[in-house]
């Protein structure tokens, strides 16, 4: 599987859509983006493709609007959908919200401890 690189237009564009919130990090994430809150992701940059993540009834409404599967075509992410190419940011935001709502109500993802390397067994 090949993962997409985004250009840096792509990037801009994610970011202008991130919502100013004290709760929200943006990562990268294999070449990508990935904005948090609470250490769940609400939204992501796969390639030039954004995705939200929303709840069941919004992510119909979103798909029956244009939007499509979100991450690789072999194994899309569950529960993410891609805003559609075409959308501006005055469309793109309120479904931004959406998940950004939508995510925010998760339980809180604890850091997973830092792996501590063993040094090698000598022979």
């Amino acid at each position: 599987m090949k993962i997409p690189k985004p250009t840096e237009g792509d990037k801009a564009r994610f970011e202008s859509l991130v919502p100013q919130d004290p709760r929200v990090e943006v990562k990268p994430m294999f070449g990508n983006l990935g904005a948090f809150v609470n250490g769940n992701m609400f939204m992501g940059l796969f390639g030039a493709d954004i995705g939200v993540k929303l709840a069941d009834g919004d992510k119909d409404k979103l798909m029956t609007a244009g939007g499509g599967p979100f991450g690789p075509a072999e194994r899309p992410m569950g529960g993410y959908v891609t805003l559609p190419a075409g959308y501006t940011k005055a469309k793109a935001k309120p479904w931004v919200a959406k998940a950004l709502d939508h995510v925010g109500v998760l339980p809180a993802k604890k850091a997973k401890p830092a792996k501590i390397s063993k040094p090698a067994k000598k022979k």
